[in-house]
């Protein structure tokens, strides 16, 4: 059967091929042009941070973040195993070691009342990753690495454009993470940017992400040559890219409103199935305002979310698992290191389906998935 709803398109929804036209035009098509500068000041004025640095992905953001943390062999580095590979893969690149803590059932975030007890003297950083959109508890893991001395690095690589407790997310750590990546709300395809909000890392970020170079002060004026200072590596996007994300970025309230709808009129067409109990889907608590990265719902079990990723996929729609835990991945399972004990994470992992969610995608599109999934529990019942 030909797929004729995607899991993710990507959009264009305003200026994006003019503004890589010009960045053609105009000459400049490698790194920190007019539209990186323009991309960069755009989010720094929306967001109120102090400085943001496009990257050319999340996982470089995550891999400069944790340059900046000088994490070393011995280091640990407490987050959630239900996250991308990035957000672990930065520390061990350091030397690091993950420590895993289970999440919370309501939104899937790092369960904030377990970190404490994770903590050793070999603690150096928390990495709270924001699922779906919807915030961590960002007040009491504050607390926690103030009380420790330790650094909060924001994976808010699905949360651009929300907000906790009124704070956009990216901005509330000592660093944030974003991602660019064409499955996220707002894309170039492939890109991400590192948010300081910390101005002790401020320069220092900046020659890493130059391949530890001091060039972005000698392109400033600020020194007569730029030569190698620390280390680093190539993490600028082309200003091409950027200049596709300018057009995204000048559109992030029309974006955010459309997936909003989107998640709206999948909650109502589904809400037979969430009132007997059949699914559950996503918790957002009064506190967080939420960027509508995904639209996921829970099964009952591993059985039933794949017979009903089968069910969709035969009628022409893509529904995907996410996350395999990291904790059990074959990765860690080989550096010989105990078990964590995550019952939360595991039996999310087995659960949780997310169903198509993008800009172009229709109404009638929705009612589509929605009929396909009130279907297939529909078949069930009369079994």
């Amino acid at each position: 059967m030909t797929i004729h709803i995607p899991f993710n398109k990507p959009c264009i929804v305003g200026s994006e091929l003019i503004y890589v036209g010009q960045a053609v035009a105009g000459g400049h098509a490698s790194g920190d042009g007019p539209f990186t500068r323009r991309a960069q000041k755009l989010m720094e004025d929306r967001f109120g941070a102090r400085r943001i640095l496009l990257t050319t992905s999340c996982t470089a953001a995550l891999e400069i973040a944790a340059l900046l943390c000088d994490f070393g062999p011995g280091d640990e580095v407490i987050l959630p195993s239900f996250t991308f590979v990035s957000t672990a893969n930065a520390a061990v690149l350091r030397g690091a070691t993950p420590v895993f803590v289970d999440i919370r059932p309501d939104t899937l975030n790092i369960d904030e009342r377990l970190i404490e007890a994770a903590i050793t003297p070999r603690t150096r950083a928390i990495f709270p990753i924001h699922y779906a959109g919807v915030a961590c508890e960002m007040d009491a893991i504050m607390d926690i690495a103030t009380r420790h001395g330790l650094l909060v690095v924001e994976d808010a690589a699905q949360g651009v454009f929300a907000k906790y407790k009124g704070q956009w997310l990216g901005t509330i750590g000592h660093m944030g993470c974003y991602s660019f990546h064409e499955t996220k709300n707002f894309s170039c395809g492939e890109g991400g940017a590192l948010v300081i909000n910390d101005p002790k890392l401020e320069k220092r970020a900046e020659i890493l992400r130059e391949k530890g170079t001091n060039r972005s002060q000698f392109l400033r004026g600020q020194v007569d040559k730029y030569t190698w200072v620390d280390v680093g590596s190539s993490y600028v996007p082309s200003d091409m890219l950027a200049a596709f994300l300018v057009g995204q970025l000048e559109n992030m309230e029309k974006i955010t409103a459309r997936r909003g709808e989107i998640d709206r009129l999948y909650t109502m067409l589904l809400a037979p199935l969430i009132e007997l109990g059949l699914i559950q889907i996503a918790h957002v608590p009064l506190h967080c305002m939420p960027n509508y990265h995904m639209f996921y719902l829970l099964t009952a079990g591993l059985e039933e979310r794949t017979a009903l990723i089968a069910h969709l996929r035969a009628a022409g729609i893509l529904a995907v698992f996410h996350y395999v835990p990291l904790h059990s991945s074959p990765f860690m399972k080989a550096r010989n290191l105990p078990l964590a004990d995550l019952p939360v994470t595991d039996d999310t992992s087995r659960r949780l389906l997310r169903l198509p969610m993008y800009f172009d995608l229709t109404d009638r599109d929705v009612a589509e998935v929605a009929a396909g999934v009130l279907g297939f529990y529909s078949e069930r019942m009369v079994e």
